[in-house]
């Protein structure tokens, strides 16, 4: 046993992988376009989280803190998209849109969105939400 083992050089990193959103996409050749996606660290994670999390007033001078699932979805979707480039100007203008998160919603479908969501949740090793929710059902 060595700790060399966990030393940065020696870890594998985590690549980034292409998949097809949607057919309606297509290159100049007619095929599908590929998107590429990448794996976010915990540090990312925690940021989205923490902007996706509000305080609410229960009581008087009593908060709770309150994680809204669905701007934390999207803001983890869209920052999970390495291609096309969701901040780009130009593409969020040609949909009449600003924000990352905003334009995915005008560009997709509500299928290809939820499979989206689901293929950036596996590739950051976390469960699909539905899944969460039906565990904490049981």
């Amino acid at each position: 046993m060595s700790l060399s083992s966990f030393f940065k050089e020696n870890v594998s990193v985590v690549e980034n992988i292409e998949y097809v959103v949607s057919d309606r996409f297509e290159d100049e050749n007619g095929n599908s376009e590929r998107w590429i996606l990448r794996a976010l660290s915990p540090s990312e994670e925690a940021e989205i989280k923490r902007m996706a999390t509000s305080r609410k007033a229960v009581k008087y001078g009593k908060y709770e803190e309150y994680t809204d699932n669905n701007k934390y979805l999207n803001m983890l979707v869209a920052s999970s998209i390495v291609y096309p480039n969701l901040k780009d100007s130009e593409l969020q203008d040609s949909y009449g849109i600003k924000g990352a998160d905003n334009l995915l919603q005008e560009m997709l479908t509500l299928g290809e969105y939820t499979n989206l969501a689901i293929k950036v949740q596996e590739l950051n090793g976390l469960s699909p939400f539905e899944e969460l929710v039906e565990e904490a059902k049981n």
